[in-house]
């Protein structure tokens, strides 16, 4: 009995340490669909956009590619969301997050490797634009993904 009640307490206390929903929307999740490069569904219903990045449009040079990786990376995983509470929605209602799996920020790949173009939209990610900028202007220097791979490019 005594063994049991161990057991008890400390599932009790392991349930404790999971990350709580933050007030923007839920802590973690598991992605039910990739929409594009930067825009996903959870399986609880919520709409994700990447906060502080945009990858191409339907019709523009690197979006199969830019989604697929995005794919490669969320897809059906469990990830964490970290909200900029001074806008926790864009104009269509989707959660603006970044975006983490297993400790690695899925915004920042898309950037670092050239599937997707720093974004800010203020007042959402004032305290990261900066580092988005710069991770940026690395990918553009180095030619990576889109940046050696289409003629034009519009980030915005």
């Amino acid at each position: 009995m005594e063994r049991l009640s161990k057991l008890i307490l400390l599932a009790l206390s392991v349930q404790g340490c999971a990350p709580q929903d933050d007030a923007c929307g839920p802590a973690t999740g598991v992605v039910s669909r990739v929409i594009d490069g930067d825009t996903i569904d959870l399986e609880s219903g919520e709409r994700v956009r990447y906060l502080l990045i945009n990858t191409p449009e339907l019709d523009e040079c690197f979006f199969d590619e830019a989604t697929m990786r995005n794919e490669e990376l969320v897809q059906q995983k469990t990830i964490s969301l970290e909200y900029d509470n001074e806008q926790c929605t864009d104009q269509f209602g989707r959660l603006l997050a970044l975006i983490s799996v297993d400790g690695v920020g899925v915004n920042e790949s898309l950037v670092d490797d050239g599937y997707a173009c720093a974004l800010y939209i203020p007042p959402a990610g004032t305290s990261r634009r900066e580092e988005f900028v710069s991770r940026q202007t690395t990918a553009q220097s180095q030619g990576k993904g889109m940046w050696s791979q289409c003629p034009s490019i519009t980030c915005n």
